[in-house]
């Protein structure tokens, strides 16, 4: 496979996970700041933008409720903004038009066309019906690649998502985790209750986090969850895990390894070998940047061991 398809294919992969996880973020935010007295509604936003690495200038209506989904869903000046992600998606996927399946292309297309032409989200009613649709869109890529060929293609998109997901996994927890420790309230309170219910579904994990600890929401508990446990998709240990997987696809493949897979066996290494208490003792906000920062690097070896153009 040609670089130029493998980088396509790769970026595709990187856009269209962060395009869903920022839907999801614009509809716990929206859910989360129904629940915040006034003053606290521009801190929710303000850390939703953090989540994704956005900063728009200090005046900006986008650390408003309507300015920040704005911002967040369409706006072009915002490369992490739904609209951006899309877009770039669609352009990467033309480019890859011929390694991609119907399906592949069409769920890109379709979500695409949903947003293209929106320059507002409306009112909160209106952005909620918006992302309805565009979770709906994008469970439909989903659903595509998981039937897909497991060849090169694959490999690349998904490896593409893998490091995507990781990514923002660590920054959700890592801006959320100390922004909803409770403040002078009772943990398990209702209020505290409901804000962390809003953070796990982000990634998806309500159902997961019962199923597995089978008692009342404990902050450690959620980082454990998002940080340590396999059995949850999101979480940092299942996309370490694939990440390695795939990579050995590859390796098994051409006969050759490197940088990335080094990178990636010792990541997964640490995660495997350590523990929510040990995480906690060094410091979480600490132990996620180092994740991000890994990350990085991980991202930057498959650049350069795939001879991405």
């Amino acid at each position: 496979m040609l670089s130029r398809t493998a980088a396509n294919l790769y970026w595709i992969g990187r856009h269209m996970e962060r395009a869903e996880f920022t839907t999801r973020l614009i509809e716990a935010t929206i859910r989360l700041d129904s629940l915040l007295a006034q003053p606290k509604v521009e801190e929710a936003w303000k850390s939703a933008l953090a989540v994704v690495g956005s900063a728009p200038d200090p005046s900006s209506e986008a650390l408003g409720a309507f300015g920040g989904r704005r911002f967040l869903a369409l706006s072009l000046d915002n490369p992490s903004s739904v609209k951006s992600c899309l877009s770039a998606a669609r352009d990467n996927a033309r480019a890859a038009r011929n390694v991609l399946t119907q399906e592949i292309w069409e769920a890109i297309n379709r979500a695409w066309l949903l947003i293209r032409d929106r320059a507002s989200p409306g009112g909160t009613q209106s952005t909620l019906n918006m992302v309805e649709e565009l979770k709906a869109e994008t469970r439909g890529f989903e659903g595509a690649l998981a039937r897909m060929l497991r060849n090169e293609a694959y490999w690349f998109l998904r490896l593409g998502s893998l490091v995507e997901r990781g990514d923002n996994t660590a920054r959700l927890l890592d801006v959320k985790y100390f922004l909803l420790l409770p403040d002078g309230e009772q943990v398990g309170g209702l209020r505290d209750r409901d804000q962390w219910m809003t953070l796990l579904h982000v990634v998806s994990g309500r159902t997961a986090y019962r199923t597995i600890y089978r008692q009342a929401l404990q902050p450690w508990l959620i980082a454990d969850l998002l940080i340590f446990r396999k059995e949850l998709p999101r979480s940092l240990a299942a996309a370490a895990t694939e990440t390695v997987a795939i990579l050995a696809e590859f390796g098994d493949m051409s006969g050759l390894q490197g940088e990335a897979d080094r990178l990636a066996r010792r990541r997964l290494g640490r995660l495997e070998d350590g523990t929510i208490e040990e995480l906690l003792a060094e410091g979480l906000h600490e132990s996620l940047g180092r994740f991000m920062r890994e990350n990085a690097a991980l991202d930057a070896a498959i650049a350069n061991q795939f001879r991405f153009a």
